[in-house]
């Protein structure tokens, strides 16, 4: 049985390593590669393999690329030459990257040969296959960057300056150049900028195009930046042959390099005029058309640089420009990078009437462009974009000029509901900011201006979709117009947030997802009943009137059927209702009179509260006795120490038949065995620690009434 006595050699092997076997396996295929008789085939098939040298000797490689450097000079055709070139160039800065040289030799050599490119042969086979010079010399772009680029890694400036000047000397040396200033270092190109635009100037036009030149000049200078004081006779010089381009794409294409330039380094009255000479040279026949992607390009470079909005729409040409966007889809895209920048850098809140005209514009054309068919997430960013800006604008002391600006984005921005969401918000503390600059007492003035504010909000809620939105902001603003002392207005807002609870739907969509309605209701009604505690009660309406039709709605409302959520909120009226009966609330709105300084303690109203609490106990109750079915024994037994709770904490237990309905509730909640024994244990504590408070003696016979009992 053989044995495989083979082992992997590390990364960094020597050849006293690799066994005779390999060695000559290794020498074989050499020997066969060297016995191809055509030239390209053998080179690249050796260049392919040139690693393998290492199995043979320490000098294997440094010793062959030199050659196969020497072989290329064999290749007649000057392209096939230089991609030649170009590989062997990669390999070695693959197998051997400290070997600097054999890069250097192969970049000389083909400046020997670069005067062929425009011999006859090569003139005479472009004429026969059709084919013009300014195209045929864009095909050795590619190689000779590779190989300067190579040559310019971590190449000292000595270098790079040695491979200009041989290039200087070249006649006719634009395709080289315009690889120079794709390889070199933009800092190295940057600090010699005034030395490549002279070597530019003498190209010959008829070759490689000049304004590919000034192209590649300016994306080094996009990266770095010139000598201060050539920085204008840079920009005159490339721009005064961009501007001679009569083709708009190869006007644009150089056009949108030098813009970020020209914003880097000077002041609007120049970027004005360049973004001029764009529209002057990009409207004729819409030639702008088949340029979006370039004018998109320049409406980012300019915002990234003048991000103060004030300075931006004092360009005269800004707003022309974005004229040119007339493709729906790329005109929304420009906007929304727009109100990205400003969100993104207006550090202060502007009241500018030029900046808010023309955002106004810019928000206007995102919204429209919502339809039917626009996706939700594109509506959220639309719409998150626009109340960005919403949120900026102030005019300071001047309320009135500022509700102006909300009624006039309401009816702009009608179809995204967020907008109008934040608008109601914005509205409100509007009317918030008026009552606190006023200390709460409203002027005649301010007063019809509050009430105005509040005309807004009542009107514009109606027009939301969402159920729950409405019913929260029908409260908000409620609270607010309470706050102001619009009384009336605070009941219409309270009223309808009352009808609209029947409309309620069993399941709602949240985060795309169809959920249970109950638990939002369910918070919101929670949230209303605190309101209700401090509205006063309407003279022509009768006692608690917003309570009883809150009630009724409560009580016709669809629940279902394994909910207990009525019960619970039932539960949190009687929580309302014993607050109401208290000399003075808890709580009050500023110089707005709650129902304890309109009744006073009258005993009738009183009298009310108490029938009104007596029907809700009832209803719990009716609800208890329905879960007295073996499967909801459970839920029966967690109601019951839940309505037990609400008893001890708001209820008057010196009352007979409330004492002995608390009694009952205990007993209830234990009756089958589902009680949590420690809930239990720390409850009762709680009670025997309120008997040894003052005046809460009926607490300690209460204690002595309510039995633990065993889960078994």
């Amino acid at each position: 049985m053989c044995v495989d006595n083979r082992v992997s050699l590390p990364d960094n092997f020597s050849p006293e390593s690799v066994n005779d076997t390999a060695k000559e396996t290794c020498l074989n295929w050499f020997f066969k590669i060297a016995s191809i008789r055509e030239l390209i085939p053998r080179f690249y098939v050796e260049a392919a393999i040139l690693k393998c040298n290492k199995f043979l000797s320490k000098t294997g490689i440094s010793e062959c690329l030199p050659r196969l450097t020497s072989m290329i000079r064999g290749i007649g055709d000057p392209l096939v030459a230089v991609y030649a070139r170009a590989y062997l160039c990669r390999v070695g800065m693959e197998v051997a990257p400290q070997l600097k040289e054999s890069l250097n030799k192969n970049f000389f050599d083909f400046l020997l040969t670069f005067k062929q490119i425009h011999g006859d042969m090569v003139q005479n086979q472009l004429v026969v296959q059709c084919v013009e010079i300014p195209l045929y010399l864009t095909l050795y772009s590619p190689a000779i960057d590779w190989i300067l680029q190579c040559i310019a890694y971590h190449a000292p400036d000595v270098l790079l300056t040695e491979m200009m000047e041989r290039c200087k000397k070249l006649g006719n040396n634009a395709l080289l150049l315009n690889s120079v200033m794709s390889a070199f270092r933009a800092e190295f190109i940057a600090a010699r900028s005034m030395d490549f635009i002279g070597m530019i100037k003498e190209c010959d036009e008829s070759g490689f195009p000049k304004h590919l030149l000034f192209r590649s000049l300016g994306l080094n200078l996009a990266l770095a930046d010139p000598p201060e004081n050539d920085r204008l006779q840079i920009l005159n010089e490339a721009w005064k042959v961009i501007t001679k381009l009569k083709n708009p794409q190869d006007y644009i294409n150089c056009a949108e390099v030098w813009v970020e330039y020209t914003c880097r380094h000077f002041t609007k009255r120049e970027v004005n005029t360049v973004l001029a000479d764009v529209i002057k040279h990009m409207t004729p026949d819409r030639a702008f058309e088949d340029a979006y992607p370039q004018l998109q390009s320049i409406i980012q470079k300019v915002i990234t640089y003048i991000y103060d909005f004030a300075l931006l729409f004092s360009v005269e040409k800004f707003l022309p420009f974005l004229d040119m966007f007339q493709k729906e889809s790329v005109r929304v895209e420009v906007c929304k990078c727009i109100m990205e920048s400003f969100i993104k850098h207006q550090q202060e809140s502007t009241k500018d009437p030029v900046i808010l005209n023309a955002l106004l514009h810019i928000c206007k054309t995102m919204h429209d462009s919502v339809n039917a068919l626009t996706l939700e997430d594109e509506k959220r960013t639309l719409a998150a974009l626009i109340n960005g800006f919403i949120k900026m604008v102030s005019f300071g002391r001047d309320f009135e000029q500022q509700l102006s600006f909300y009624v006039e984005a309401r009816s702009m921005f009608c179809n995204l509901e967020p907008v109008l969401v934040q608008l109601i918000h914005s509205v409100n503390q509007l009317a918030m900011e008026t009552r606190r600059v006023m200390k709460g007492n409203h002027s005649r003035k301010t007063a019809a201006f509050v009430r105005a504010c509040v005309a807004f909000c009542f009107i514009t809620i109606p027009s939301l979709s969402s159920i729950f939105t409405r019913l929260n902001l029908y409260l908000h603003s409620g609270q607010v117009a309470l706050a102001n002392q619009c009384l009336s207005q605070a009941d219409a807002f309270f009223k309808a947030a009352v009808s609209l609870v029947p409309e309620v739907p069993k399941m709602i969509s949240v985060d795309g997802k169809m959920r249970p309605s109950d638990a939002f209701l369910l918070e919101f009604l929670c949230n209303f009943f605190s309101t209700l505690l401090v509205v006063p009660d309407h003279p022509e309406q009768g006692v608690l009137f917003l309570v009883r039709g809150l009630l009724n709605v409560i009580q016709d409302y669809t629940w279902e059927d394994n909910s207990d959520d009525k019960v619970r909120i039932y539960t949190n009226v009687l929580h309302l209702l014993s607050a109401m009966t208290q000399e003075a609330y808890i709580y009050h709105v500023d110089k707005v009179d709650s129902n304890d300084a309109l009744y006073g303690g009258d005993s009738k109203f009183l009298a009310e509260i108490n029938k009104l609490s007596e029907t809700v106990v009832s209803q719990i109750l009716d609800h208890l006795k329905t879960l007295g079915k073996e499967e909801s024994l459970k839920r029966q037994s967690q109601l019951a120490l839940y309505f037990f709770n609400t008893i001890v904490a708001h209820g008057d237990l010196r009352n007979n038949r409330l004492n002995q309905l608390s009694v009952n509730l205990w007993n209830l909640a234990q009756k089958h065995g589902f009680a949590d024994t420690k809930t239990m244990v720390k409850t009762l504590e709680y009670i025997k620690r309120r008997s040894k408070q003052p005046e809460m003696s009926h607490f300690t016979e209460l204690a002595l009434r309510l039995p633990l009992q065993s889960r078994t």
